[in-house]
């Protein structure tokens, strides 16, 4: 699911900035909106957040989620270190209703300073 979803983000992207119809690589008009999505709404949707290790870090990404989705439950993260320490990574299940709330909470914690990936 993961895979697909980030492969039809990227089919998404290049038909938007090319105006072309995902389906038939066609040249579509101004106005015309790409398929949205092959994922099925509402879901639980693993987004993986990555960053430097920092004591703050796990509180400051559920407290950037929680904005967005308000019930995102912090019991749903797993947290993994580097080998080195130097970086840390939480795979975060959230429960997601539509596209737009799941564009949201990827803006938001993509702005956010501690983070340097999300996937």
């Amino acid at each position: 699911m993961r895979q697909a979803f980030l492969a039809e983000y990227l089919i998404a992207l290049d038909c938007f900035f090319n105006k072309t119809d995902m389906s038939t690589d066609k040249k579509t008009s101004e106005n015309a909106m790409p398929q949205e999505t092959l994922i099925e709404f509402p879901c639980d949707f693993p987004i993986k957040v990555m960053g430097e290790t920092h004591a703050d870090f796990s509180a400051e990404i559920i407290k950037t989620i929680q904005m967005v989705n308000p019930g995102f439950n912090a019991a749903q993260i797993e947290m993994r270190g580097s080998s080195s320490g130097k970086y840390i990574s939480l795979t975060c299940t959230v429960y997601v209703t539509s596209k737009p709330q799941l564009d949201d909470i990827y803006r938001a914690l993509t702005r956010h300073s501690m983070v340097k990936v999300v996937l």
